[in-house]
């Protein structure tokens, strides 16, 4: 299966409350940022972690944030951001030329 994002497209978090074992932090969610680099596929961690081992698996992203798009009280260099892996089904699609999220 093919990746959805690729390398330094604009990416949204999902802001969406999760219950339970989810890999995707909080304060993320809602955020926006680029995908660094794709990486392989893994069985959803989401449903493994409650013994649900279907054999279902999902595309992960490293996705790097700017720190003061993090913090907005942030006063460390500039060019300072986090990378941090991602689910595929955490992630929206961006639309450079316009801020509009597409699907």
């Amino acid at each position: 299966m093919s990746p959805r994002f690729a390398p330094d497209q604009r990416v949204r978090i999902a802001d969406r409350n999760a219950p339970g074992h989810v890999r995707t932090p909080v304060y993320v969610r809602g955020k926006e940022g680029r995908i660094e680099r794709v990486l392989p596929r893994f069985l959803n961690p989401e449903r493994e972690a409650y013994g649900v081992n279907e054999g279902g698996e999902v595309r992960l992203y490293r996705v790097r944030i700017e720190q003061s798009a993090l913090w907005p009280d942030y006063d460390g260099p500039a060019d300072d951001v986090l990378e941090l892996e991602i689910y595929e089904h955490w992630l929206e699609q961006v639309d450079d030329r316009s801020g509009v999220e597409g699907r």
